[in-house]
């Protein structure tokens, strides 16, 4: 298979664990409710995402990604999203990213679930899997750590019009 045959959005990427299906703009509601929590957004450089309107910024840039609903295998919840974006098939690479997962489902095996899905999936297809971390996002630094990714790279981000530090780390094939 060669990076010219990447789908950014197949139609269900599945596990035992969770189920990744494409995200639509009929599940506003859901991952609105979902995102509504103050605490999965307090690393977060827009610490704010809890917010109808400023989520709805989000909603707006992840459906023009690679995205999907994120589901809890076992009960169909809406667990959160995630998204492949900036897809380089000269680089053979994507990243994997503007994912949330509620609260219920920290700490357990469900990140990592949802990522091998994803990378399981692109490294069919490309050879490096890039993630942008915000630079105070420690959760989601010590993630993608275990999951094997090495920082490669500091950044700035324009974000609401403003420099924000992030982190760019890499998951080779």
């Amino acid at each position: 298979m060669t990076a010219s045959n990447f789908n950014l959005q197949p139609d269900v990427l599945e596990n035992e664990i969770t189920k990744l299906i494409p995200l639509k703009e009929e599940h506003f509601e859901a991952l609105f409710k979902a995102a509504s929590d103050p605490l999965i957004w307090e690393q977060n450089p827009v610490n704010n995402r809890y917010q109808r309107d400023v989520f709805k910024t989000f909603f707006e840039i992840i459906i023009t990604k690679g995205s999907f609903l994120i589901l809890d295998k076992q009960t169909n919840e809406v667990m959160g999203t995630t998204s492949f974006y900036d897809y380089n098939p000269e680089k053979s690479s994507v990243a994997i990213g503007y994912t949330f997962i509620t609260r219920k489902y920290w700490g357990g095996p469900y990140n990592k679930a949802n990522k091998k899905l994803m990378i399981d999936y692109a490294f069919q297809y490309i050879d490096s899997i890039l993630f942008h971390i915000g630079a105070e996002n420690f959760r989601s630094q010590k993630a993608v750590l275990k999951l094997g990714a090495e920082k490669i790279n500091d950044l700035t981000f324009n974000i609401n019009g403003a420099g924000v530090p992030y982190f760019e780390y890499e998951l080779k094939k």
